[in-house]
């Protein structure tokens, strides 16, 4: 009977995932029982529950073979755990995504016969991703802790060590939290930035453990699944940017984080049980930081740094470094931090993490004592309209920017900012039209009817277009600009700019000959590309030199110091945030965008058709806001600089990062070296078990 009994229970295992696995699948597919259609997402679930069903599988033989429950439970931790987390990845993806029902843009897009499927509200449609994922991770969950449980360690053979990286998971889950924290959230809209010095402490004492015990393939998970989950979670927002943008950073940060834990890992096992382990990983985070900001994929949301924004005798040392030495100094500790963590004692560790912040805060208190000296002070008027431009109500659109603009000319400005697509209709075409035929053409002639009456300096954000012509006059190609056109007092337009660094796959996207089914995917989406502009416009007004970085262009440094070398002496941000009905992604891309005015001691205004409308001084004080979601203007009083204060950045650039990367690189090779040069007899750091 014992036989029997201990033979019959190895079925429940894998009949166990059989039966919920089959439940989700009627849940998620079956006509008759499915709570909703599943839209194109479906593949993704599917693949998910037939995973499972392989497990299962597996499983058979050894419960044919008799082994018993809690032997077979003991073994399946890691299978377990991978499975959660991809489940939790495509429920936080489904959850977030939900949002999109609520998005009365996205409602017409279904109702025209998009490529789409949602519920009618966000409500409905997050509990459907519930009802669809929860079975099955509750499942993986329960399964996950029986194996710790059941496999467990001898009292004998426990350790500090063991006992911490038996924990790594929730290490990993805790890193993730407080990095979003950190950061500006739904919790707390303005970040907690006492969080950004611990909030990797967590995860790089998992990393630490893996490496020490040789499990290289764990140590790259674990900083795969940080990044994926942080990635979601502080960027839930984008669910509503677009129909594809959640996907594509998703995607996207799996394939960075999956490219650079190997780097960092590799490095890490390199320099294991040497003094200087705790710099590889800042140096490695920094360089990457910058990868992660450059080229067609390139996106510097939410670095290390952006936490910090409002201590400014910190981030005053961007003018060094860029925001990289900011994040530098902030990895740095952290990772002195992990290392006190590890020994047990922040003793070893006090005299490094004094000597690193009394650095960093003693350069910032000098360079914030030094003044920016300015040349004269303009008088700017920002609108915030509070419309979104994709609803095309774009007569009353022009009457609260009209209503606005006039209640703020009492104060005289110098100029007038209005935001990103403020007035959508094409100026440059549809003034050419007939306004008795087309009521675009009626709304353009109206718009500069009023100009006439403005009498200053007025830019907007509007659609702009150039043609190719061929040797009859036929038109052979139209390229369609997000721009921003200046006119002057006497309603003439004077200059225009054309938006050069366009959000890839949402404005965006080059490789439509080599990935041409992508391209067709992006535009069953409803995506609508630009053409990139060519040059970087410096706007002469009478009184001073500016540049309109458009939207997130004013996250990039790199960008807004190619206008800084190109003589722009005010930063003049152009940006659209209404669209998220989220005030955290308007927040996160203000406290991106604020590090520019240090890195260049460039004073900044910013003018959102909802956002942060805000000025910022050459040193990055927040001077005025006005409160997002609401009809607002706000007249700033912007102290143009002389000139005479050049910056390390402005002069060198991403110089710091660099840096960082080649420090690695020596640090690894020399540490090699002098493990060999030592001989196979050097004793290497145990964590032991």
């Amino acid at each position: 009977m014992r036989e029997k009994t201990e033979y019959l229970p190895g079925f429940a295992i894998p009949g166990t995932i059989v039966l919920v696995a089959a439940a989700a699948l009627l849940v998620a597919f079956a006509p008759e029982i499915s709570i909703a259609p599943v839209g194109p997402g479906g593949a993704f679930l599917l693949a998910w529950i037939a995973l499972h069903v392989a497990w299962a599988l597996s499983l058979l033989p050894p419960a044919m073979r008799g082994r018993p429950v809690r032997e077979t439970l003991a073994y399946q931790g890691p299978v377990a755990e991978g499975l959660f987390f991809l489940g939790a990845f495509l429920f936080l993806f489904a959850y977030i995504f939900a949002l999109n029902a609520n998005m009365d843009y996205v409602q017409r897009f279904i109702e025209s016969g998009g490529n789409l499927q949602l519920a009618l509200d966000t409500r409905t449609e997050r509990l459907i991703a519930t009802a669809r994922f929860a079975p099955l991770l509750v499942l993986d969950l329960g399964f996950w802790i029986l194996s710790a449980r059941y496999r467990g360690v001898p009292a004998g053979e426990r350790s500090r060590r063991g006992d911490l990286r038996r924990l790594s998971p929730a290490l990993v889950i805790l890193a993730v939290a407080l990095s979003v924290l950190a950061q500006p959230s739904t919790l707390r809209l303005e970040g907690i930035p006492i969080l950004g010095w611990v909030a990797l402490v967590p995860l790089f004492v998992v990393l630490r453990l893996q490496v020490e015990a040789g499990r290289i393939g764990r140590t790259i998970w674990y900083g795969v699944l940080y990044g994926v989950l942080f990635t979601l979670v502080g960027n839930f927002w984008l669910g509503t940017f677009n129909l594809v943008s959640l996907q594509a950073v998703g995607v996207i940060f799996l394939g960075f984080y999956a490219l650079f834990m190997p780097i960092a890992a590799g490095a890490l096992y390199a320099v294991r049980d040497s003094p200087l382990r705790p710099l590889v990983l800042p140096l490695a985070w920094t360089s990457w930081e910058l990868a992660r900001s450059s080229g067609f994929l390139g996106y510097p949301w939410l670095l290390v740094a952006h936490s910090q924004y409002r201590i400014l005798p910190l981030i005053q040392i961007a003018e060094i470094g860029g925001v990289w030495l900011v994040s530098f100094v902030v990895l740095l500790v952290n990772s002195l931090l992990a290392e006190a963590l590890l020994e047990g004692s922040l003793r070893r560790r006090w005299v490094p993490i004094a000597a690193v912040l009394g650095m960093a805060f003693g350069t910032g208190f000098v360079l914030q004592a030094i003044p920016v000296n300015s040349r004269d002070v303009v008088r700017l008027a920002l609108i915030q309209q509070n419309s979104d431009p994709r609803k095309h109500e774009y007569p009353r659109t022009l009457d609260s920017l009209r209503e606005l603009t006039d209640a703020s000319l009492a104060y005289e400005p110098d100029m007038v900012v209005w935001s990103e697509t403020a007035f959508v209709p094409n100026i440059r075409r549809w003034s050419e039209e007939d306004p008795r035929r087309y009521s675009l053409a009626r709304l353009v002639r109206e718009f500069l009817a009023y100009l006439d009456t403005v009498d200053t300096w007025l830019i907007t954000g509007n659609d702009d277009y150039s043609r190719v012509l061929g040797e009859d006059g036929e038109e052979l190609e139209r390229h369609n600009y997000n721009a921003a056109v200046l006119f002057d007092p006497d309603g003439e337009r004077r200059e225009t700019y054309h938006k050069v660094k366009l959000v890839p796959f949402t404005e965006y996207f080059p490789y439509e000959r080599q990935l041409p089914w992508i391209h067709a995917m992006l535009l069953d989406f409803d995506v609508a590309f630009w053409t990139p502009g060519a040059e970087r416009t410096v706007f002469e007004h009478a009184r001073f030199r500016f540049s309109t970085p458009i939207c997130f262009e004013d996250v990039f440094p790199r960008e807004v110091r190619a206008f800084a070398r190109e003589g722009m002496e005010v930063v003049v941000n152009l940006t659209n945030d209404y669209w998220s009905l989220q005030e955290v992604a308007a927040q996160q891309h203000f406290v991106a965008a604020l590090f520019r005015t240090v890195e260049l001691r460039r004073p900044m205004v910013r003018s959102t058709a909802s956002g942060v409308t805000s000025h910022i001084d050459a040193h990055g004080r927040i001077i005025a806001t006005v409160p997002q979601y609401s009809e607002q203007y706000l007249i700033a009083d912007v102290e143009v600089p002389d000139g005479t204060r050049i910056t390390l950045y402005e002069r060198w650039g991403d110089w710091f990062p660099w840096l960082t990367g080649v420090v690695l690189v020596l640090l690894v090779l020399g540490t090699t070296g002098m493990r060999r040069y030592a001989g196979p007899d050097r004793k290497r750091l145990s964590g032991g078990d």
